[in-house]
């Protein structure tokens, strides 16, 4: 076995036996049903913000975000930029008053405040959607990661990640998952920081400091030649990444995991600083791929500069084991994100649909979540291993424009608009749905950016999330008499803060 291979295959081994370790500490605390669906809802913010940064730092933050740097320049740093500002809004509109409407998962929320159960299933099939959509990039980078790492066939990766995120999840629920998640985050954050250190010292050493520089000097500019198509790119792109955060299920689901409202609201500041951190690294890695590793862009294997450069640039054992340490973190990531969107998937599936079928069989409970758990990992494993060339950030892209095209419209008004009403969300979630559904069905058949049509369908939120703010709006004033009785008093618990509900008590 060679160097290369024993240190991708010990990295890879370490972070799953850890992983393992780490859950099954944490089922001494899982007991009851509320301890699987949001850790009984006492979750404190430091280690739940550093719960959201180990699941949401996905593969595309840890490999797309450098690979599509090194191969379209600076314009693409608008992903990790979006990713990060939308925890702003969420700051700022959403998590305080989503975790005092006492809701477990997003369709909870739209009943209780719509009071239909048409809004219900409409907003679980939304759930399942996205949460599958998502989970296809982490399972892809699972394959190209131990595939660069060990020369494993594509298919080992997905395979692997399901079974470990299914015993953890299965095990102990979203309590467990807590602290593995956390765990992760940190790993991730040191995997990528130690090496981009002594990256950036090697080619500060090779020859004069700054003579090595890319060969393209407009690869730094922004919309250096994209023209009209590029600006609607860039700004479709800032659509999707700052409104889609919040419609985003295994992200929305961690704040239902704090104690209170200030909490959820201290965890988004929090998680705010850590993703700050974390952003810094993955350009370095696309600057000096610019450098170094320009063949991998023309060989179409971007997504694989993070773990290729320490053993481009460091030649020898300390190379390899730079690599081994970005091996690691870029597992951790798989199994961190694909943790959280299993537990929010399962949470509405054990509610609205395989629960459903199994409590008719008398089956209840914590089987339940552990059953639907098996069809939430099941199903995108399989599409993944039918489709192992998706790209890992355009498809995290696509499940961001169809979050901020149905999600985002039905937060922002079901808690700041009285005038929602059921007929009204769910025609602006159909609106959204099909409209950002399109891009993503057109995206998935491998179709053509070239030209307006395309370019309107590879990214869509710039045209789908107004369409489904507008659809919403507009047929909820058309059918105003719906709008719920308890709507008043909803909105009164939703915004009122819970240091004056004591004081009133």
């Amino acid at each position: 076995m060679s160097t290369e291979t024993a240190t991708g295959l010990v990295a890879v081994v370490v972070v799953t036996i850890a992983t393992l370790v780490i859950g099954t500490w944490g089922l001494r605390f899982s007991r009851t049903t509320s301890d699987f669906f949001v850790a009984s809802r006492s979750v404190r913010p430091a280690l739940n913000a550093s719960a959201i940064g180990g699941e949401y730092l996905s593969a595309a933050s840890f490999l797309g975000v450098a690979g599509l740097v090194l191969t379209f320049g600076a314009d693409m740093l608008w992903y990790p930029i979006g990713w990060t500002a939308g925890y702003l809004l969420l700051l700022a509109l959403v998590a305080a008053p989503l975790r005092r409407s006492g809701a477990y998962t997003l369709p909870d929320f739209a009943e209780a405040r719509l009071g239909s159960r048409g809004v219900r299933a409409t907003c679980s099939m939304m759930v399942v959607a996205i949460g599958w959509l998502y989970l296809l990039p982490q399972f892809h980078g699972a394959g190209i990661t131990l595939r660069a790492a060990i020369g494993a066939p594509i298919w080992l990766g997905p395979v692997i990640v399901g079974a470990v995120v299914l015993a953890n999840v299965s095990s102990g629920g979203m309590r467990s998952i807590t602290f593995v998640q956390a765990f992760q985050y940190w790993l991730k954050l040191t995997a990528l920081l130690l090496p981009a250190a002594v990256l950036l010292i090697v080619w500060a050493g090779d020859g004069a400091p700054g003579s090595r520089m890319p060969a393209d000097p407009g690869w730094s500019v922004p919309l250096a030649s994209g023209g009209s198509e590029g600006l609607y790119l860039t700004y479709s792109l800032i659509v999707a990444t700052f409104l889609g955060t919040m419609g985003l299920p295994h992200v929305v689901v961690r704040f239902y995991t704090n104690p209170d409202g200030r909490a959820a609201r201290r965890t988004t500041l929090f998680v705010l600083v850590l993703l700050g951190v974390f952003y810094l690294l993955p350009p370095v890695y696309g600057a000096l791929g610019r450098v170094y590793a320009e063949e991998l862009a023309a060989a179409g294997r971007s997504d694989v500069l993070v773990l290729e450069l320490p053993r481009l640039m460091v030649p020898g054992l300390g190379g390899e084991l730079l690599a081994g340490l970005v091996v690691a973190g870029a597992f951790a990531a798989f199994l961190s994100t694909s943790s959280g969107l299993v537990i929010a998937v399962s949470g509405v599936l054990s509610q609205d649909v395989t629960g459903k079928l199994l409590r008719a069989r008398n089956v209840t409970g914590v089987a339940v979540f552990r059953t639907s758990a098996a069809v939430a990992v099941a199903v995108p494993l399989a599409v993944a291993l039918a489709l192992p060339n998706v790209g890992v950030a355009r498809a995290v892209g696509l499940a961001f424009a169809v979050a901020a095209s149905t999600f985002c419209p039905l937060l922002l008004l079901g808690i700041w608009w009285r005038g929602l009403t059921d007929v009204g969300a769910v025609s602006g979630l159909v609106a959204g749905g099909l409209g950002s559904g399109a891009g993503v069905v057109w995206t998935l058949a491998d179709g053509s950016a070239s030209g307006w049509p395309g370019i309107l369908l590879v990214q869509p939120a710039a045209w789908s999330v107004p369409l489904a703010f507008a659809v919403m709006v507009g047929v909820s004033r058309l059918t105003a008499s719906r709008v719920p009785p308890h709507t008043r008093r909803f909105m009164v618990r939703l915004h009122t803060p819970e240091a004056l509900e004591l004081d009133r008590g």
